[in-house]
């Protein structure tokens, strides 16, 4: 069965930290090319950050120079590492395959980020 997890979400200050974490099962986030997405209130789920299966890496203009997509193998997980973040970072965050080159997998639950003043 195929499931993605993600985790580490939170409520931080404008300009903190955070490190979100989407564990894979059943499917490797090694050989397919994985993202991040976000779902601000009202509006559309939006591509974050993508790693191909060759590690090449492609940002959202918002978050380039801040994020930071990466994925570990022995734990079948990709990462996002979110630092400087904005009051516009707020949303709920899923991983999925790379929905430009593959029909996404069953969505997760995903991880709320909240961003406060």
């Amino acid at each position: 069965q195929v499931q993605l997890v993600e985790s580490g979400g939170g409520l931080v200050q404008a300009g903190g930290s955070l490190r979100l974490s989407c564990a894979a099962s059943g499917i490797s986030a090694t050989y397919n090319d994985m993202a991040w997405y976000r779902q601000a209130p009202g509006k559309q789920r939006e591509l974050v950050a993508g790693i191909t299966r060759d590690g090449i890496t492609n940002y959202a203009r918002s978050v380039k120079g801040r994020f930071t997509i990466s994925r570990e193998s022995a734990k079948n997980t990709v990462y996002l590492q979110m630092d400087s973040l904005k009051l516009e970072d707020t949303g709920v965050y899923h991983c999925n395959l790379d929905m430009s080159r593959s029909k996404p997998l069953t969505w997760g639950q995903g991880t709320q980020v909240t961003v406060s003043s």
